[in-house]
């Protein structure tokens, strides 16, 4: 699968080539984010400041199969998918999953569903895959604003966990 279409939302198979653009979008998140106070999820400072958070992604689009959602012709989102969580301080699934480890949205595309359609390809993945297991993580901090938004897209919270003093929350989603 190459191309798909999720909620009017086109989806397209990546790659490395789309570092910069994940990049961007990286940074744009930042800065909004940044602007309402919201600094522990990712800091103030923009992803590219960085050179290892830099590397990380690129890896990451070697590494990881990478999904970007498009509107009217523009990227708009991309999601990287693995078999496992990044952190040993994430469990084990026990079972063969697919592993949301990048999920992130242009600012100017935000309320237009673009994450909801990614999570649903992720979703999509894990069926024609005969996989019963679909699991992400990502920051509990700041009230649990982004926990709910994964709630809201069909995942269950399974098991909170720390790194570095930074909170998480593990979510799981089972296919229909």
């Amino acid at each position: 699968m190459d191309r798909t279409e999720h909620g009017g939302v086109r989806v397209r198979r990546g790659g490395a080539a789309d570092a910069p653009a994940i990049l961007a979008m990286l940074d744009g998140a930042v800065a909004w984010m940044a602007a309402r106070g919201n600094t522990g999820q990712w800091g103030a400072s923009p992803w590219t400041a960085d050179p290892a958070r830099v590397r990380r992604i690129v890896d990451q689009t070697r590494r990881d199969e990478v999904w970007i959602a498009e509107l009217d012709g523009r990227t708009a989102g991309a999601m990287t998918t693995g078999t496992g969580p990044a952190h040993a301080e994430i469990p084990a699934a026990g079972e063969p999953e697919v592993y949301v480890t990048l999920l992130v949205t242009d600012r100017a595309a935000a309320g237009r569903g673009v994450g909801s359609a990614l999570l649903e390809l992720s979703v999509d993945l894990a069926r024609r895959r005969g996989l019963g297991l679909v699991r992400v993580d990502c920051y509990a901090g700041n009230g649990g604003r982004l926990v709910d938004y994964y709630r809201r897209n069909g995942f269950a919270p399974v098991a909170p966990f720390t790194v570095d003093g930074w909170p998480g929350q593990l979510l799981a989603r089972r296919p229909a």
